[in-house]
């Protein structure tokens, strides 16, 4: 049988070095691979130079053409001779009746039925159409998921402990304001330290905006990591909550008023003359910036309010602790009340002791920066305890005083004086207030100055009179509360812008200070009481300051006109209720020089003139006729003429003194009530029992009805 021409040797690059054969191995015969046309080119689609063409066409000319292998008869046959088999098993035959070295695509080993390292068609497929059925199916899964989800609060949200996932916008709001804004909104305890207090979230305007809230709560995610991992977390959402800032703080502060204190160092105190120890409190001070910060945040995260919410308090230490003070109470305040100190005179045999209480009263204890507490004895707290003692050292200082004579005044000079100075006394006894008894110090003599000198009272420009005024009297008990009031006001210097009070400057007005009984208006009538008569002091006083054109600062008419005082330039008072009150609203100051001669009252002013002050009055208008009244006359009732009412314009002018030329006016307008006529009736005598009363049965019962008399 004619052999077919063997194919020339392809030009491909084998992919491993052939092992060698035995040359004795028997050749493996070989079948030809069938061309299944649905799958693999016809041979004559190949290309002619595709060095993968089927085995089936003969690269050389046949011997015979019947003997030539079509693509429909497969070739059967060994190696031809010459040609070992390949090492990896394909033989001659396996490439066509020449013994080529081709192997059909989609035919190797790879594939089914092949032997060729290529994946085949199939195997092609499936790797392109898992993934993509798999990525498919996974879209798909989203799409529904969303299309599921609509518009729906993103599932597993939940704001402050309330879970909104995947409810409607409109179920989500329900639910919060079902479940949350009660919360917010109810009142809250909060805890600064140990103060408790009371938030009250309306008052601070403060509110659960909830359509804000679902709208934070987002849309539904499109990132398909985030809506899958949405399967196993939470989506946790700050509830928005809106506050009126000012009002919230404006609580915070009511807070602070009762948390914030100083830092109280422990001390000593003296009660007459026992020594107590203060404990140290350190101070604290209410954080607002940080408790607002508290607030907010406990009510986004929907706290319970019955659960307190804590703020933030700021603490300042003492400087001086408990053993500090300890160790001055044991060492120096103990010892000093111990027992009392002689102070004595240089070169005399002078001495004054010093009380325990006197000693007590000065001490006086001071908190350092280096955590000590210091002690020191007050000087002008012994001068006004030894101040009549102390005044046996020496000869005491005179102030400067002002002199009246006639119509002229002058300032008599201060003296200093010698004496034992405070300061210096204080000094000398701290140091033996450590030591036991008997203690002893020797007082210092030095100069005294005088409180008031006369430099202090020449720059007064107290020069001349200002305004005079007197008013009259009669009556003796009045008369005797005129004189003392005006001994104690007698010589009283009004400063430069000070104001002037009757009442501050006499104190109380009773017996103890040398007051009578004596007639008074209370409630509208007549009656006595202690210190009657005062008011025609206050008025001479009103009408001196009217006329040395000084400020008015209170003034109270009385309320009926009494004829002895001028119209609508008057004025009453009445201690601890109705006042006089004038200020110096001059330069200079004012003297105030008060003369009691029996019947009159002259009250004048010194100072600096400053004006010419006239004064006029306008006619008497709006009369009121007084009413009738009778009383009984049980003892009490006292009778009353009465008055007429009116109202009344008084007016001040202001005059230049060297030009006369107006400057300006002021007006007091009064009005005064009509005085009752009270009239003392005689009290009627009790009418007699009526005619055919029986009295009661001795021994029968009281107020029963007496018998009716049998009828004829």
């Amino acid at each position: 049988m004619p052999v077919a021409a063997q194919s020339p040797p392809r030009a491909t690059v084998p992919r491993s070095a052939p092992s060698p054969e035995p040359a004795d191995r028997p050749a493996e015969p070989t079948v030809a691979a069938t061309t299944d046309p649905s799958r693999d080119p016809s041979p004559a689609e190949a290309p002619a130079d595709d060095p993968w063409a089927p085995s089936g066409a003969v690269a050389g000319p046949a011997d015979d053409p019947a003997d030539a292998p079509t693509q429909e008869q497969p070739v059967m046959g060994g190696p031809v001779a010459g040609h070992a088999p390949r090492p990896d098993g394909h033989g001659a035959a396996g490439h066509g009746a020449a013994g080529g070295d081709s192997t059909p695509p989609g035919d190797g080993d790879g594939a089914p039925g092949g032997t060729g390292d290529r994946p085949g068609p199939r195997r092609r497929r499936a790797a392109v159409l898992v993934p993509a059925g798999a990525v498919l199916a996974l879209a798909l899964v989203y799409g529904v998921d969303l299309l599921v989800a609509g518009s729906d609060v993103p599932r597993n949200t939940v704001v402050a402990g309330v879970p909104i996932g995947g409810l409607s916008p409109a179920a989500a709001a329900s639910a919060l304001e079902e479940q949350l804004a009660p919360r917010v909104t109810a009142e809250h305890v909060l805890m600064a330290d140990d103060v408790e207090a009371a938030l009250s979230p309306a008052t601070a305007g403060i509110t659960l905006d909830v359509p804000g809230t679902v709208d934070a709560a987002g849309d539904q995610p499109l990132n398909p990591w985030t809506r899958l991992t949405s399967l196993f977390t939470d989506h946790d959402v700050e509830p928005v909550i809106t506050e009126d800032e000012t009002a919230l703080a404006a609580q915070v502060d009511r807070v602070a008023e009762t948390v914030d204190r100083a830092p109280v160092d422990a001390t000593i105190t003296i009660e007459d003359t026992t020594p107590e120890l203060v404990e140290p409190v350190d101070g604290r001070t209410l954080d607002r910036p940080g408790s607002i910060a508290a607030i907010e945040e406990a009510l986004a995260s929907g706290g319970d309010p019955d659960i307190p919410i804590r703020l933030p308090v700021d603490t300042t230490p003492v400087r001086v602790d408990a053993d500090e003070a300890a160790r001055v109470l044991a060492d120096t305040v103990t010892p000093a009340l111990s027992a009392p100190v002689t102070v004595t005179g240089t070169g005399d045999d002078t001495s004054v002791e010093v009380p325990v209480d006197a000693i007590a009263a000065a001490l006086t204890f001071t908190p350092g920066d280096d955590g000590t507490l210091g002690v020191a004895l007050d000087p002008a707290q012994l001068q006004e305890s030894l101040g009549d003692e102390l005044g046996e050292f020496g000869a005491p200082a005179q102030d400067a005083r002002f002199e009246v004579t006639g119509d002229a005044i002058r300032v008599v000079p201060s003296v200093d004086g010698t004496g034992v100075d405070p300061a210096a006394l204080a000094g000398t006894l701290l140091p033996v207030l450590r030591e036991p008894a008997p203690r002893e110090v020797t007082a210092q003599l030095g100069p005294v100055p005088a409180a008031f000198t006369t430099e202090q009272a020449q720059a007064l420009g107290i020069t001349e009179k200002v305004s005079s005024f007197s008013t009259n009297f009669t009556n003796t008990a009045s008369g005797t509360n005129i004189r003392v009031v005006a001994e104690e006001v007698d010589g009283a210097v009004v400063k430069p812008g000070e104001t002037f009070s009757l009442n501050g400057f006499t104190g109380p007005r009773g017996t103890a200070e040398g007051y009578v009984s004596a007639g008074v208006i209370n409630n509208g009538e007549f009656t006595q009481a202690v210190g009657g008569g005062i008011s025609q002091f206050a008025t001479t006083m009103f009408n001196a300051v009217f006329f040395a054109g000084l400020e008015d600062v209170f003034h109270k008419p009385h309320s009926y006109y009494i004829s002895r005082y001028p119209a609508g330039r008057e004025a009453t008072v009445y201690y601890d209720s109705i006042d006089l009150k004038w200020r110096n609203d001059s330069p200079a100051g004012i003297y105030v020089q008060a003369t009691w001669v029996p019947g009159t009252i002259t009250v004048t002013f010194w100072g600096t003139k400053r004006f010419d002050i006239e004064s006029s009055t306008s006619e008497r208008f709006n009369l009121r006729q007084p009413v009738v009244q009778e009383k009984p006359d049980d003892g009490s009732c006292a009778s009353q003429g009465g008055s007429t009412g009116f109202d009344v314009v008084v007016t001040r002018t202001f005059n230049d003194p060297a030009t006369g030329a107006e400057i300006r006016r002021q007006d007091f307008r009064t009005r005064y009530a009509a005085e009752p006529v009270i009239r003392c009736v005689p009290v009627p005598a009790p009418a007699p029992d009526p005619a055919g009363t029986v009295p009661p049965a001795p021994g029968g019962p009281a107020g029963r009805r007496p018998p009716r008399p049998a009828r004829r």
